[in-house]
């Protein structure tokens, strides 16, 4: 059975096709006028790499074997919650005190996922070996 996770190359462009989109649009929405349909444009563009990403992410692991689709698995069930937690903390305490939104904002706080992630696989991998 041949295998279907994506080649290096579809992989390659996906993620520049995801980050130069993102930096982009980062940094030109901005521009745009206030209200506009193209401000609204320009925010979502990144929509359609993330998706692609996300479903190559899917297929890869699907194609994986059974300890590594586990070991992904165990990564996420750490991450998500320590997401969730990450929120409400932060949707609470900007209740109670004003949070620095350049520290803080949404677009800085969802580059923990990734982090929150890195930890769950650590401690699967652990488990694992």
């Amino acid at each position: 059975m041949p295998s279907r996770s994506p080649n290096k190359s579809v992989w390659l462009l996906s993620l520049a096709a995801w980050i130069g989109t993102y930096v982009a649009a980062r940094y030109s929405v901005e521009l745009a006028p206030v209200g506009s349909a193209l401000r609204v444009l320009i925010a979502l563009a990144p929509l359609v790499p993330t998706v692609l990403v996300l479903w190559l992410i899917w297929r890869g692991v699907r194609s994986m074997d059974e300890l590594h689709r586990r070991v992904q698995f165990e990564a996420l069930a750490v991450a998500f919650p320590l997401c969730l937690v990450l929120l409400w903390v932060l949707g609470l305490l900007e209740l109670a005190i004003d949070l620095d939104k350049s520290n803080w904002s949404y677009r800085h706080v969802w580059a923990m996922v990734p982090m929150f992630y890195a930890i769950g696989l650590a401690l699967a991998w652990r488990r694992y070996k």
